[in-house]
């Protein structure tokens, strides 16, 4: 096929039949077997006009996601665009341990930095109230979009969490998977990465890499109900850091978690505050 041919010339095979069958099966509802029988030759003129289409912009080196508008995360389908991050699959880690939290999970949950939305949606499926903030007007639009599709009922807000506004809020979760890329990593990332992911939900100055971990434990240390915890995703360079900068803000047990890959990927922390 003349498009796996095309891809292979800037992917590696199994990738570019990878990003193929995504494709067909995502836009054209064809299956692996469909294409193999061929199936593929019965597009209409017009959709193979939009196939070449979408062919070039993978040849750009975009993200299938964007190109598709998709992306996968908890078992849902997630609109997705330039101005949000594609989820990751370490992000769906924190989602699952609050999931599989003991308990009914009716508690609420504080998502900072939503993005597309997709911790905070994954969390009100799953029965969490919750309450979501992002700093971006277009992330708030795609956010809230996604979770009319899904069904998931999420207060959504515009709020930046470097000058909070004030509020009397409390939750019992704190969430957030905050921007963490150091400028100087910029080097060792992905193209398609840089060329196409909001530096806005990537990247912290090299001098204050911890610059969003701090502001999220002073807004903690005023609006986690006591006994609440704090889960942050973050740079595995600074994971130890950030517990550290946890423990001197005041709150109990603050642990590293490792990642799938086995990287330091996550800190867990909890509120000391008694009830006043």
């Amino acid at each position: 096929m003349k498009h796996i041919k095309a891809l292979q010339q800037v992917y590696p095979p199994g990738e570019a039949r990878a990003l193929l069958r995504m494709v067909m099966e995502v836009r054209y509802g064809l299956s692996h077997t469909d294409l193999l029988l061929g199936k593929d030759r019965n597009l209409s003129p017009a959709q193979q006009v939009e196939l070449d289409t979408i062919i070039a912009r993978l040849l750009r080196r975009e993200p299938v996601q964007y190109v598709l508008g998709i992306a996968e995360f908890c078992g849902h389908r997630f609109h997705v665009e330039p101005g949000v991050l594609i989820p990751r699959p370490e992000t769906e880690q924190m989602v699952q341990r609050l999931v599989r939290r003991p308990g009914q999970k009716t508690g609420s949950v504080l998502d900072i930095g939503t993005g597309s939305g997709c911790i905070a949606i994954s969390l009100a499926l799953a029965g969490y109230r919750v309450t979501a903030f992002d700093v971006s007007p277009l992330a708030l639009r795609i956010a809230r979009g996604n979770a009319e599709r899904l069904g998931a009922q999420v207060d959504f807000r515009l709020e930046d969490i470097l000058h909070p506004t004030h509020s009397c809020d409390r939750f019992d979760i704190i969430a957030s998977n905050p921007p963490y890329v150091c400028q100087s990593e910029a080097a060792q990332m992905e193209e398609n990465v840089l060329a196409y992911e909001p530096d806005l939900a990537l990247f912290v100055p090299d001098q204050d890499p911890l610059l969003f971990y701090r502001a999220i434990a002073e807004y903690a240390a005023r609006h986690l109900a006591p006994g609440g915890e704090l889960l942050l995703e973050c740079n595995r360079a600074y994971c130890t850091e950030v517990a550290e900068l946890l423990t001197r803000q005041g709150f109990a047990d603050a642990t590293v978690l490792h990642d799938q890959f086995g990287n330091q990927r996550f800190v867990t922390a909890h509120s000391m505050n008694c009830e006043s």
